[in-house]
Formats: structure tokens, sequence, C-alpha cells
């Protein structure tokens, strides 16, 4: 059952539902700022609720229907059709929660402005929280009642083990770090308060914090607000960047002590829950509902540490790339090394059909579904004032289809964007024609490959297809900043969050200022400051309070997993043909079935072992050759 996901679908695990929401708002954001359009199409939400009257006349009778969930209680044990009747009405609560918390969420992504909208949303995600609080007994009961006796109601009702085996399962390998009924209602209950500190952060980061102005070299004022400094940390003066690295990082500077609060409350949340269940410490709490074995992460962070020589190589190239005299700096990692001036541009429907194009390789069956998509009204593509910024893909309504946010800027950027979020969408679609609501809810970990593959089949066609020397090596500097992006970065993060969270497991004080401390060592180890790579000025370590996904308690790890398991999947592609695209099909198929280090396993990748890993970074190298040939 999946716990968290990004890019993917709204997660179905009733306690954890808000938190989904608040990641698919913080997905994928675009480069380049959002250049306002007069287009009014977005999606058709009528196939969800027709107005919002009927969502309000739903969300009564799905109050109702969970405030009785308790009823349940004491049954389990009668016979397998009691314990099919309870577990089909605490689903059938979850699946029609998730359909009204999409409208509302959809709705709410629709006009930031509108207060309304927002209220809907928020009643949405105390639904799931009443359910939660209403099913806390069933854990223990179905733990009460033993293995044995689960598994013999199983094989009398074959509905029972077909639609809700796998969760069954998984709450049975879950009994040791079980509690009782009434501990297990007040976790349940404290959902909504652990999850606070992203709440106040959010709050901090996009609203109350003041933003600076500056005025740049050629005479723009530029307000650095968080997608200003996206936009402005890309100019070609590098003055002009420098002043935006000083000057945005001087103002979280100033939140610096608020920032690290806000943070080590919210990892002492984490520790909490992972003391309270009886998990060694926060990251193994953090990996059990995937069933992940550690040597996962281990492995993830040892072979990126081990590929530092390549990435060093990248940002030597880079500093070649932009004619950078004396020490590169940290504020040199953004600008594009090859400016692509005459690219051709990408509307939305010409991005749709290169995507088509491009994801050829993977067959009829997927095409189908990328076709179906893009004639009906599934997306929210443009820009407009208020409207969420970002990109994303929900699918948590099982019974309709996924909805797409895009602010499509008709670039290249917007083109990959649109590429992946698609994937995350086919995943859906795939999951939801093969799997029953029950075992639909797949991983972060298997989604973000499902997602990142596209990125990758895109740039090698774009590549491919390139009609200058020039357009070539913008693709190919695009692909090589990926990988920098979200394997290399993602991994540093990820080591950053495991240190924090030990500092407050072994006793030790954390403060915003620790927090910068640990930060700049591992910024510094990445950029080979040591090496002489980069420099690494300290003013800009405080980058860490800037990073949303720090609240998603062991999330970023699995943007590098999946990029290498894409990788490998999009090597095997090229090398195979068909019989790799179909074992990625199959992976994509297989939804929340079973655990997704074993559904990587069953599709012929061992994530915990280096190959994956030294698949991308092998990948990382091919691209900086070919930079290299094209520029002799």
């Amino acid at each position: 059952m999946a716990c968290g996901i990004r890019r993917a679908r709204l997660i179905g695990c009733a306690a954890s539902i808000a938190l989904a929401a608040l990641i698919a708002n913080h997905a994928r954001t675009n480069a380049a700022q959002p250049v306002p359009r007069t287009e009014t199409a977005m999606w058709d939400l009528s196939e969800l609720y027709l107005n919002e009257q009927a969502w309000s006349s739903d969300y009564a009778r799905i109050k109702e229907e969970a405030q009785r969930l308790d009823v349940y209680r004491g049954t389990l044990g009668a016979n397998a059709a009691a314990m099919l009747k309870a577990l089909d009405a605490i689903s059938h609560a979850n699946k029609e929660a998730n359909r009204l918390f999409t409208y509302a969420s959809l709705r709410a992504d629709e006009d930031l402005s509108n207060a309304r909208n927002q209220e809907r949303k928020q009643q949405a995600g105390a639904l799931h929280t009443l359910i939660s609080e209403r099913t806390a007994w069933l854990a223990p009961e179905i733990l009460g009642l033993g293995a044995a006796k689960v598994k013999a109601f199983e094989s009398q009702d074959r509905a029972l083990g077909e639609r809700h085996g796998f969760a069954l399962d998984n709450i049975l390998r879950a009994g040791p770090h079980t509690l009782g009924v009434e501990a297990e209602s007040v976790l349940a209950a404290a959902g909504d308060v652990l999850q606070q500190p992203d709440s106040i952060y959010g709050q901090l980061a996009n609203s109350d914090l003041p933003f600076p102005t500056v005025k740049l070299s050629d005479g723009t004022s530029a307000r650095l607000d968080q997608s200003g400094y996206e936009r402005y940390r890309q100019v070609e003066n590098r003055a002009d960047r420098k002043l935006v690295f000083d000057t945005f990082w001087g103002a979280w500077k100033q939140y610096e002590s608020t920032q690290g609060a806000i943070l080590t409350a919210q990892i002492m949340g984490d520790v909490f829950r992972a003391k309270a269940r009886k998990h060694a410490n926060a990251l193994a709490a953090a990996l059990f509902p995937d069933a992940m074995p550690e040597a996962v992460y281990r492995t993830l962070v040892a072979q990126a540490n081990a590929g530092l020589p390549t990435l060093h190589r990248y940002f030597r190239l880079r500093k070649k790339l932009l004619g950078v005299r004396g020490e590169l700096e940290y504020f040199d990692i953004y600008p594009t090394m090859f400016p692509g001036k005459d690219l051709p541009k990408f509307p939305v429907a010409d991005s749709e059909r290169v995507v088509l194009d491009a994801l050829a390789p993977y067959g009829e069956e997927y095409l189908v579904f990328l076709r179906q998509g893009f004639a009906r009204k599934w997306t929210d593509a443009y820009p407009r004032p208020h409207k969420a910024s970002g990109a994303y893909m929900n699918g948590s309504a099982y019974d309709v289809h996924p909805y797409l946010l895009l602010n499509h800027n008709d670039d290249y950027a917007s083109l990959s964007t649109l590429a992946h979020e698609w994937g995350h969408a086919v995943h859906t679609l795939l999951t939801s024609k093969n799997q029953p609501y029950e075992k639909s809810n797949y991983s972060t970990f298997v989604a973000e490959s499902a997602s990142i593959a596209n990125e990758m089949l895109l740039v090698d066609y774009m590549v491919k297809h390139a009609k200058t020397r020039d357009e070539k090596l913008y693709y190919l500097g695009e692909g090589l900043e990926s990988i920098r992006g979200t394997f290399f970065r993602q991994v540093m993060l990820a080591e950053f969050e495991l240190a924090i969270h030990e500092e407050i497991e072994q006793g030790r004080p954390l403060s915003g200022a620790r927090m910068t401390e640990l930060y700049c060592g591992l910024v510094k180890k990445y950029h080979g400051e040591a090496q002489g790579v980069m420099r690494i000025n300290p003013n800009y370590c405080i980058e860490w309070a800037f990073i949303p996904h720090f609240f998603y308690n062991f999330y970023v790890y699995q943007y590098a997993t999946s990029m290498a398991g894409a990788a490998e999947f999009s090597d095997a592609i090229v090398r195979e043909g068909k019989p790799a695209a179909e074992r990625f099909l199959a992976l994509l198929r297989a939804g929340g079935s079973d655990y997704p280090y074993e559904l990587y396993k069953h599709a012929g990748i061992d994530m915990a072992s280096p190959a994956p890993y030294q698949a991308l970074i092998a990948r990382m190298n091919r691209i900086m050759d070919e930079i290299e040939a094209l520029r002799r």
C-alpha cells in the first residue's frame, strides 16, 4: 500500500492523505517564469462531480458512512464473509473520500485566491482523518485473530484474498509495530497536529517571508520570491547571478533560527512516531511501509559517493562551457551550458505529438492511453493568475481518470514536464486497468521511474532528431543537468535528511545553525571544494531551509533510486526492444500489488545492488563524451 508520492496519484492511506496533497502540490516546478496566457480551457471536473452541490451532498453521505465504520469492530473473526464485508466498507469509504479530495484539491488549485475552495480542500482532508480514527481498531483486531485464521479466511473466500490479501499480509507483517486500539486511536488523532510543522513552513516560505527585490545589470527589477529566484538564478550575467544568490539566501539567513525550529519539530515528530511504533529509528520507520531494505538507501548513498568523480567531471565541463575564469561558484550551477536560442517552440499540441513519437518504444498499449488522455479535458495546461504553480498528476480518483496540472510555457522544459507527468498518468491508467482499488496505490519508489524513463527516452529522441549541432548540444545538456539535479543532488539531500534525524536520535541538540553546518559539509563534498572543483560560499548553506521535501519523512531518496531504475530500463529498451519494454510495462501494471523492491526484482532489477546506479552514472559519462565529441 503506497504511502507517499510526489508527482503521481494521491495516496489511499487515510492517515496520510493530507501529506500526499502537500507533496503533490510541491511537484515539479518549471525553471522558467510562467508566461500568463489568455487560454481558459481547463480540465473538466464534472466527471468527478457535476457541481459543488453534488460534491457537498456526497461529502455528507461519505462522512456519515465514515462515522459508522466502527460498527464493524469486533466482527472480523466471525467468518470470511464478515471480514470481507468490513474491509469492503472501509475500502469504499476511502475510495470515495479520495474522490472527494481529488475534486476539492483540483478546484483549490484552479484559483488559490478562492477561500471557499481552500476550505473545501481542508474539509476533505479532515474526512480522511475521521476515517483513520474510526478504523484505528482494524489492525489490532486482525493481529488478534492471528495469521493462521486470516489465511484460512482468505482461502475460503476468493474475493477476500484477491482484493484484500496484500493489505492483510501487510498488517500481519506490521504486527510488532502495531499498538493497542487506544494507542492507535491516539496516534491517528495526532496526525493533524504532527503535520503542523509542514503547514507552518508553507505559510512562512510561500506567504509571510518578505522576499527582496534587486536591480539587475540590464535594469530589470527582479523580485526574488521562490519563482523569481528560480528564474533569475539562470541569467547569463555572472555578476547578476551572484547578486541573486547573495540577496536571496541573505533573506533566508535571517530566519535560520525559526526555520531550524520548524524543521526540528518535524524531525522530532518523525522520531516520536518511530519510537511509538517500536522501530529502531526514523529511517527504519520510513522504509517499513514499502518493506524497503535499508541496503537500498545505503547502497544509493555509497554509489553516489563513488560516482562523485563523474559529477566533478560535469562541473569542470560546465566551467569550461560557461567560460568561467577563476573558481567555479555555487551560483554557476543553473545557467544553461547551451543557450539553445534557436530552439523550436513546443505548444501543448506539438508537445503531445513529440511525446507520442518519443515513447513509441513502449508499444501500442501505452500509446493508446496517451492518445485517449490528449483528446480529452484531463489537463489544466497554461498558467494564469492565482493558479497553482508547478506541475503534477493527480490520479487518486480510481473510478474516473487522472488529472494533470501544468504551467506550460511552450519551451523544451515544458515539453519534458509534460512527458514526465504523463508517465505518471499512464502508470495510473495501467494500474487501474489491471488492479482492484485495494491494490492500486503504487509506491513513489516505482512511480518516479515511470516518469523519469519518459524524460530519458525524450532526450534520446530529441538528440536523434535535432536539426542542428547546437540544438543537439542543448538537449544533451538538459539530459546531463537532469542527472545532476535528480540523482546527485537528491542523494545529497537524502544524506542531510539522515544526518539531522540522527542528531535528534542520538540526543544531540539541533538548531538552524547546526543544520547549516551539516548541510555545508555535504555541499562542499558533493561539489568538490577540496578537489578545487567549486568554491562554496558558506552564506549559501542556508539552502536547506528552502527545501520543502524535508517535511516528507525520507522522501527524496526515491527520486534518485527511481532515476537509476529508469536508466537501467531505458538502456535495456534500447538494447532489447519489446522484451524490455514489456518488463517495464508489467512493473507499471502491477500497481500496489506487491512491495516495490520485489516488483523491481520481478522486472529484473535489484535496487539494493550497485548495477542500476552504475548504469545511470555510465549514462552521464556517455552524454559528456558525446558533448565533447561534438565540440571538437
